[in-house]
């Protein structure tokens, strides 16, 4: 029994600087609502790479009232409580590492006209660019550097950004530390991820979805493939539903 669905943001819910579906997250909303008293419909929530602001923005739209896990694992976010709590694995030492890799991409982003860091991340670093062919350049530089000068970090790209994680609060650790806190198993989750840093997460969960437009290494990784982005999440949300009500028949 799946009692919970974990979706990423990015690629997912919505592709970045594309006016979002509203259709289908209404649909993806109303199919949240629904899961307080359905018994078959598992509850919603999010784990994104995105930071603290976003990912909340994005819970009210789709009605999350259970945790949500922003910076891949670096954070998490009850909203009935309105409160925030950190990765205990983001110590003294991560912290100082993360502001001087900050300060390095402050330097590398003049070398590439319209990319900006994402302000508001605190326990890792991210770079946005709308365009694939300077994220692709930025990743090999970054991945570099970070390999030779922080090894407790690992970095992930998407068509739009580049990701440098703690490997201890990645989404794998996200979604561990979702699980232990919710009282929930890794096998009555289900997860929904388009990159790189979505496969720690896809790896552990009881199902795994991919939609469409993933990667074509995260859709070999998954359960099942579904149709692009936010259709993709509704599809895998229904999905799941008609296999809790097989599971609660008997079936």
């Amino acid at each position: 029994m799946i009692k919970l669905f974990i979706t990423d943001l990015d690629g997912c819910i919505s592709m970045p600087f594309i006016s979002p579906d509203w259709k289908a997250i209404s649909e993806i909303k109303s199919l949240s609502e629904r899961s307080k008293t359905e018994e078959e419909i598992p509850a919603l929530t999010i784990c994104s790479g995105r930071p603290f602001p976003y990912v909340e923005a994005v819970g009210q739209w789709l009605n999350v009232e259970t945790l949500m896990v922003f910076e891949s694992g670096g954070g998490m976010y009850d909203i009935k409580t309105n409160e925030i709590s950190w990765n205990p694995k983001f110590d003294d030492e991560a912290k100082k590492a993360v502001e001087e890799i900050k300060e390095w991409l402050r330097v590398l982003i003049k070398n590439y006209k319209g990319t900006y860091p994402e302000f508001t991340k605190y326990t890792d670093a991210g770079l946005v660019n709308p365009d694939p062919a300077k994220v692709k350049r930025m990743h090999e530089e970054v991945l570099n550097h970070v390999t030779d000068n922080y090894p407790m970090f690992e970095v992930h790209d998407t068509d739009i950004s580049v990701n440098i994680i703690l490997k201890e609060a990645n989404k794998g650790q996200g979604i561990r530390l979702l699980c232990e806190k919710l009282g929930l198993e890794l096998d009555e989750v289900a997860y929904i991820g388009d990159s790189s840093g979505d496969i720690p997460g896809l790896e552990i969960v009881g199902r795994s979805f991919a939609p469409a437009n993933a990667k074509d290494f995260v859709k070999e990784a998954v359960d099942h493939v579904t149709v692009e982005t936010t259709e993709g999440v509704l599809e895998a949300y229904h999905q799941l539903i008609e296999m809790n009500k097989k599971e609660l028949l008997g079936g």
